[in-house]
């Protein structure tokens, strides 16, 4: 692992450790990158409870519970899907906030309204309403997928401070 991704994941750590908080994520086209970012550090286990990869839209609905009709409507790419995959995932698991992600990383599957590059993501915590936020970004899949990884950490230590 890289040095920034290290440095992320151990500030991500010290951050939930520091609050009494367990992580959990739900990744769709990252394909479980930030839980394996998150449990190379060690001492992971303390803050971080599970990650689920949901990649298909049926995974989705069977182990996240989003709804068919949230899919259909608004598509997996969007922020009615991830707010849907963060909740989901805090209702099965014992974490106390959770992250999403799903997006277009490329090379095809984009379109004039979701380029490759749109990234959806969310952030659940108990009690609280999802927050949702979508990006664009540039490069080849790896540089995409990379990039979303970063952003939802460096998101999670804005957004729950």
């Amino acid at each position: 692992m890289d040095t920034q991704l290290e440095q992320l994941s151990l500030r991500v750590g010290e951050h939930l450790k520091t609050r009494g908080w367990r992580l959990a994520t739900a990744e769709s086209c990252t394909g479980g990158w930030v839980a394996e970012v998150v449990t190379a550090t060690a001492g992971s286990s303390a803050w971080f409870d599970c990650g689920f990869i949901t990649y298909s839209n049926d995974a989705k609905c069977a182990l996240l519970g989003v709804s068919p009709m949230t899919l259909a409507r608004h598509g997996a790419v969007s922020e009615a899907a991830t707010a849907a995959m963060a909740r989901g995932t805090l209702e099965r698991s014992e974490a106390d906030l959770a992250l999403s992600i799903s997006g277009i990383a490329g090379p095809t599957g984009g379109t004039p309204e979701k380029p490759v590059g749109t990234v959806c993501f969310g952030w659940a915590s108990t009690g609280e309403p999802p927050q949702t936020t979508t990006c664009r970004f540039d490069g080849d899949r790896e540089e995409i997928r990379r990039q979303a990884v970063v952003f939802a950490l460096e998101e999670l230590l804005r957004r729950h401070p």
